[in-house]
């Protein structure tokens, strides 16, 4: 009886630390290419496959999820317009986006760059694209 205490101890710890590290996040990635152009998006993560979705101009495409208790929580995309090359990018990285997605990451894909919305310094950054290996 007198390790009760310390189990009750260790697991109300443990589910502390657990729910203080599973804040919900919102993804959304926008589709900013004008001239009526339509994005094709496909995003999952290790565990998720979120589908192909066709997103139209003006548009957007997003999901609510929980980072795991670990912090290796991964969501990444592959976009891709006018039959052109497709694209990848991570559209959540647990290690990278704690402070810059502190509760929403917003993406948007314009012809020139990708874009991704800072709330930590509250601006766009511009990121290069990266050739997808579909």
């Amino acid at each position: 009886m007198r390790t009760l205490p310390y189990l009750c101890t260790a697991f109300l710890l443990c589910l502390d630390l657990c729910t203080s590290i599973s804040f919900g996040k919102n993804v959304r990635v926008m589709n900013r290419l004008g001239q009526g152009a339509k994005l094709n998006v496909h995003c999952m993560s290790r565990d998720d496959d979120l589908g192909y979705r066709v997103v139209a101009d003006g548009d957007e495409f997003g999901w609510n999820f929980n980072v795991n208790a670990i912090g290796t929580t991964l969501f990444y995309c592959d976009v891709q317009w006018e039959m052109g090359t497709w694209f990848h990018f991570d559209v959540y990285s647990a290690s990278r986006d704690a402070s810059r997605c502190s509760s929403e990451c917003r993406w948007m894909i314009q012809r020139d760059g990708l874009y991704v919305f800072n709330q930590g310094k509250n601006l766009w950054e511009m990121t290069p694209f990266q050739p997808s290996r579909k």
